[in-house]
């Protein structure tokens, strides 16, 4: 397999989540889960890691500080040197001309909005699996926009082994069967390898899916909030002839 696709276009996806997963119970005034995909096309990557490790080395002098979207807001931990102002603003400057890049990155994601889906569905789906699907499916749409030839490959963090046990056979089973919309010769032929990272592995990819996932989520719950991040990202999400395809709700 790896000989047949080394001259094909590869693509990464990174994805991460915001929220927690369970039906059963959840906090009422966070009711929902995001599953969100960084989508970096193979010619932009090196870049884009590049931009990352000079902005962790300005503020940091250490490559290995992981960017973490929680502690950035509670200015905990590494930035903690976020209480100053005049360090705060050319922080969120740095990020901002990072995650502002053009045609660097794609965005797709699915946001589960919790008490109208164990409503109208099952508190027993699996919410990670549905979002996933979704993600590959656009993924793939995005590559198909623009290549005839491309390879995708999926980085996931870990959560742990019984939960990744279950995501690689949902996984699995995809390609076994297809979706609605790909079908799974298609999916075979676009999808590479499928790989579990640990946050300690410092994957720049998985980072900056953290960073896109709450401002969207954000602006899921209250599109009419001031959101200056998502404003920087908005125009990341997937897009096809004019039509938003890269944000799914569930139920809309």
């Amino acid at each position: 397999m790896a000989t047949k696709n080394i001259n094909k276009s590869k693509y990464y996806l990174y994805i991460d989540e915001c929220g927690d997963h369970q039906l059963e119970k959840f906090n009422p005034n966070f009711p929902i889960f995001t599953l969100c995909g960084f989508l970096v096309p193979g010619d932009k990557l090196e870049t884009l890691e590049a931009a990352v490790k000079d902005f962790k080395r300005e503020f940091f002098n250490d490559e290995g500080v992981i960017i973490h979207s929680r502690d950035i807001r509670k200015q905990e931990k590494a930035y903690s040197i976020l209480q100053y102002p005049e360090v705060r603003n050319r922080f969120y400057e740095g990020l901002n001309n990072i995650l502002g890049q053009s045609g660097a990155y794609v965005i797709v994601c699915c946001s589960i909005l919790k008490e109208p889906f164990v409503e109208r569905f099952s508190r027993g789906e699996d919410v990670y699996g549905l979002s996933l699907k979704y993600l590959i499916e656009r993924a793939i749409f995005c590559m198909d926009d623009n290549v005839d030839d491309g390879i995708l490959e999926i980085y996931i963090e870990r959560r742990g082994v019984k939960q990744d046990r279950a995501l690689l056979n949902y996984y699995n089973r995809l390609r076994a069967i297809g979706t609605k919309w790909v079908t799974a010769e298609r999916l075979i032929s676009r999808l590479g390898r499928f790989i579990f990272s640990y946050k300690k592995d410092n994957v720049i990819g998985l980072q900056l899916a953290d960073l896109v996932a709450y401002p969207i989520t954000r602006h899921v719950l209250d599109p009419n909030a001031p959101n200056p991040a998502y404003e920087i990202i908005r125009d990341k999400i997937y897009t096809y002839k004019g039509a938003v395809l890269g944000l799914k709700i569930i139920p809309h």
